[in-house]
């Protein structure tokens, strides 16, 4: 019993994975990580700029937009040490302590950020179909409550994650098939039942974020459904072009995020290489194409 205790610590340390089997290349691998940072810092950043000192800017969709590109930068300095530690300088430890802070922050984010999106999809749907009344229903203060109870509910839902990591022991040593971490991986390499954890992690995924993901389907049907009812040709497209770069961030986001989920919970030791790219997919690509896209898309920004 003393020997097994002995090999159980709540200060554990958790070892970051890289690719496996690439250590060789490890070096090149991070050109493409810290390119693909510098591009989505400076995207994003330059989006708030020009959002902050150009007035003509000063109107709903670019203040959605705002929130998204913070949001985004947010998960940037999120994952961004220890990815880069990983590739760069294989710094591959990291404790118990700042591996929950890692994923909590995460976390919040994400759930922040699918918050968001919806928040485009009605900013969408209320200006295509209600385009007199856009201005009057989506103030500038109902605006900013609507945001602050957004990050206030992110935050409130992922803490509870953290407190109940942190009632676990894990041994000493736990490889993580990832360069950061993230929830759903760290619970299992508890010593002990983690069916709360999991029912947790699970209950909040499927209720909040594929919520977020029902009501921005509705959306677009009812968007549809008013877009479809446009005789003009010309009328039509440009409101179908004003949807174009949300509905491109809204599958960037959501379908890695769901195929990781699954794979993380009901099929962990299968195709273990596509399951660490998936997890790079789902946490940079995103950051790195919505400044891109909603750049090409709009002429203000353009």
């Amino acid at each position: 019993m003393s020997a097994v205790n002995d090999t159980k610590f709540n200060c554990a340390v958790f070892l970051l994975t890289g690719i496996p089997g690439q250590e060789d290349i490890h070096l090149w691998i991070s050109t493409i990580f810290c390119l693909t940072y510098a591009i989505s810092i400076v995207g994003n950043s330059l989006i708030l700029l020009l959002i902050k000192t150009d007035l003509s800017l000063h109107e709903t969709m670019y203040i959605f937009l705002s929130m998204l590109a913070i949001t985004d930068l947010g998960l940037l300095i999120a994952s961004m040490p220890t990815i880069l530690g990983v590739f760069l300088f294989s710094s591959r430890e990291i404790s118990l302590n700042a591996s929950v802070a890692q994923l909590f922050f995460i976390h919040s984010f994400i759930f922040i950020e699918s918050a968001v999106l919806l928040l485009m999809a009605f900013d969408r749907f209320i200006a295509i179909s209600n385009p007199l009344k856009y201005t009057s229903i989506l103030t500038l203060l109902r605006i900013a409550m609507i945001g602050l109870v957004f990050v206030l509910r992110g935050v409130a839902i992922i803490f509870p994650l953290p407190l109940l990591l942190k009632r676990f022991q894990f041994y000493l040593a736990n490889i993580l098939s990832h360069s950061f971490c993230l929830h759903m991986e760290v619970m299992t390499m508890a010593c002990a039942d983690i069916t709360v954890n999991n029912t947790y992690g699970l209950f909040i995924t499927v209720l909040m974020v594929g919520l977020h993901l029902l009501l921005i389907f509705l959306s677009y049907v009812m968007i549809l459904k008013t877009v479809l009812s446009i005789s003009s040709h010309v009328e039509f497209l440009r409101a179908l072009n004003t949807c174009v770069s949300h509905l491109c961030a809204v599958l960037l986001f959501y379908m890695p995020e769901f195929t990781l989920t699954l794979m993380h919970r009901f099929r962990k030791s299968s195709f273990p290489l596509l399951q660490i790219v998936l997890g790079y997919i789902y946490l940079l690509v995103p950051l790195l194409m919505n400044p891109i896209m909603y750049s090409v898309k709009s002429k203000h920004l353009h």
